[in-house]
């Protein structure tokens, strides 16, 4: 690689981390590791992490990497300056221009007046699964090169639960969901279960909190919400619990269910999005409603053979997976990384 790749680190400063921050948090990370002196890691101020950070992102950020000389500009969080001509985006999925309804009136305009600029003057599009890619040409016209997420190695069944049911006062099994409070998300698929798993002394626990940027969700008192769990807590509340449940109605990737595999916890995702592509076959696969989700549940739980057949496919599930290889997939598009837009017939995926 010759010149400098600047890295666009607004979400991987943020204090929530879903799927998009653990991706600009590993990149920022691994890539500077994996090839020294070729990247470079631009952050804003702490107070402009969220929406105030928009004009810096736009603004300030593509200042700082032609200052620095910089070739391409990786923005690995679906947003990148507008005006910028050398960026690399990773776009992970469409959900806002798919359902704007699932978000706030405000955000919702906003992507739909930023992506399709982004998209269209982007040097190259990355996104997180084959349905994303779907997506993105359907509703952008671009032909994104699919690189998938990772696994970080302190998800594993050896991981010591303890810490993590301390800190949450967890004194009772239970089910994890790993989601924020949004629309999307769908937790109240969940509240079914919830109270049929109650009968049986098993908790349903959501860690994530609620996002400004998303509609809430109403009617989820009979789950357990734990609000922001710290990172340093979520290997061992992964490994402790008796299954892990995502209902969501629309992923582009779905990383906490690889997480939970990695655990060896197993799963029940729902049917929809990018889920079943993620699974690949190491999930029991159900409609995203309260019914669906209840019984294929209680059905789990009851069944210690199929728990240990979803666990061991699961941590093969999820050994497929690394951050190291998704930094490495990234770091051999951006040698690549031509001057031409995304917006061509460009395809490829990286495994």
């Amino acid at each position: 690689m010759t010149g400098l790749v600047a890295i666009d680190a607004r979400a991987a400063v943020r204090p929530e981390l879903g799927g998009v921050e653990r991706w600009a948090r590993e990149l920022a990370v691994r890539l500077p590791a994996l090839r020294r002196g070729a990247y470079v890691v631009l952050r804003p101020p702490p107070a402009l992490v969220h929406r105030a950070g928009h004009a810096w992102e736009q603004l300030v950020l593509p200042l700082r990497a032609a200052r620095l000389g910089a070739r391409a500009l990786l923005c690995p969080a679906n947003l990148a300056p507008i005006a910028y001509g050398r960026t690399v985006v990773v776009i992970h999925d469409a959900a806002a221009l798919r359902h704007p309804g699932w978000y706030s009136p405000a955000y919702a305009r906003w992507q739909r007046l930023v992506l399709p600029a982004i998209a269209r003057r982007a040097r190259q599009v990355i996104t997180v699964s084959e349905f994303s890619r779907g997506e993105l040409h359907e509703l952008l016209g671009v032909d994104a090169t699919v690189i998938p997420g990772g696994v970080d190695d302190r998800f594993s069944p050896a991981a010591d639960p303890g810490p993590a049911c301390r800190a949450l006062s967890l004194e009772r099994p239970y089910v994890l969901c790993v989601a924020s409070h949004t629309a999307r998300k769908n937790l109240a698929a969940l509240v079914p279960a919830a109270r049929t798993l109650a009968a049986d002394g098993i908790e349903l626990v959501v860690a994530g909190g609620h996002r400004p940027q998303f509609a809430r969700e109403a009617g989820l008192d009979a789950l357990r919400l734990l609000g922001h769990v710290d990172d340093a807590l979520l290997p061992g509340l992964y490994a402790g619990g008796e299954a892990f449940a995502l209902p969501s109605r629309y992923e582009g990737f779905g990383l906490p269910v690889l997480e939970a595999m990695a655990s060896g916890t197993p799963v029940v995702a729902a049917a929809a999005g990018a889920l079943p592509e993620t699974c690949a076959g190491a999930a029991v696969l159900a409609e995203p409603d309260g019914e669906a989700f209840a019984a294929a549940l209680g059905a789990l739980l009851r069944d210690p053979g199929e728990r240990e057949r979803l666990r061991a496919a699961g941590l093969a599930r999820a050994r497929a997976f690394s951050w190291d290889a998704t930094a490495r997939a990234v770091d051999a598009l951006l040698s690549a990384a031509g001057t031409s837009p995304s917006a061509g017939t460009r395809s490829a995926t990286a495994r």
